[in-house]
């Protein structure tokens, strides 16, 4: 909708002049976003890998687990396996889809499962406060004691290798900053005007704070959330690299990386490729992540 207004003109006739309607707050970060060309070239680049990792299944040329004896250590562009094949014949392409796959359902997942968590406490103990924020960050402070890594390294030598032992280690080992971002960011909402006037208009605790609190709150938590899906793809690629990632036979970077590693000085090509996505999809994800967070500096609205 566009607004009017009227002005004089030189002569005393009034004019009606069209001033462009006003732009939100969300539209005004999604400007700022777009003018970082990193952080759009990012986002094409993270929407087409998860546009990838969902169509690996229909544009693999051949099975992950598919053992070609006798095509051994094939070069790049060569018939039939366009980047070679591994130590056991396998299409390198093809696992390097499906890894991507796993690296991208594992970050995300983990995240989003963080999230749940981090939520949950951290509403709760921001906008309850007293007692139960007391015990609340004290289970906080317990998780801080123990090195995130480290954590997770230990649910899934405990939990055994698999997809979802991987996920579930890493939620358990990276919700507590979240949780505890969420609290102060409640916390700091609690004492603003328009929430006092909400309460004293007779606004229930759950409208208070998820109309009132939350959605001020999300800048700082989408921030997080960008950094952190590549930081729990680095923890998985990790982990595969120690032994304790996703079981085989599903395909992993972490496991390519570490079996490419063996042979690095006769068949570098196993290792670059796979090195090279995750490079690349590490980068976009942090362009992302910069440009969330310039969109939602303070310094900036």
């Amino acid at each position: 909708m566009t607004a009017t207004a009227k002005a004089p003109a030189a002569d005393g006739t009034p004019i009606t002049i069209s001033l462009p309607p006003p732009r939100s707050e969300w539209s005004r970060r999604a400007a700022r976003f777009r003018r970082n060309r990193l952080a759009v070239l990012g986002l094409a680049l993270v929407a087409l890998a998860c546009l990838t990792a969902l169509a690996a299944p229909l544009i693999a040329p051949h099975h992950y687990a598919t053992i070609n004896p006798g095509q051994e250590f094939l070069p790049s562009f060569s018939p039939g396996h366009l980047m070679g094949t591994d130590l056991l014949g396998r299409d390198i392409l093809s696992r390097l889809l499906f890894s991507l796959r796993t690296a991208l359902f594992v970050g995300i997942m983990a995240e989003l499962l963080s999230l749940i968590i981090a939520f949950a406490v951290g509403l709760l103990a921001g906008y309850k406060g007293g007692r139960i924020d007391q015990w609340l960050m004290a289970l906080t402070d317990v998780m801080f004691a123990f090195p995130g890594y480290l954590f997770a390294v230990l649910l899934v030598a405990v939990l055994g290798r698999s997809t979802w032992a991987v996920i579930l280690a890493l939620t358990i080992a990276s919700w507590v900053g979240q949780s505890r971002l969420l609290r102060a960011q409640i916390m700091r909402m609690k004492t603003l005007e328009f929430v006092e006037a909400g309460r004293a208009m007779g606004a229930g605790p759950w409208t208070l704070v998820m109309r009132y609190m939350v959605p001020g709150a999300l800048g700082p938590v989408l921030v997080t959330t960008s950094f952190g899906i590549p930081a729990n793809m680095l923890a998985e690629a990790g982990l595969a690299i120690l032994g304790l990632g996703v079981a085989p036979p599903t395909p992993s970077l972490g496991t390519m990386i570490n079996e490419g590693y063996r042979f690095v000085q006769t068949n570098p090509e196993l290792i670059a490729w796979p090195v090279g996505v995750f490079v690349l999809i590490m980068l976009a994800f942090t362009w992302v992540g910069d440009g969330v967070r310039d969109a939602f500096d303070v310094d900036e609205s």
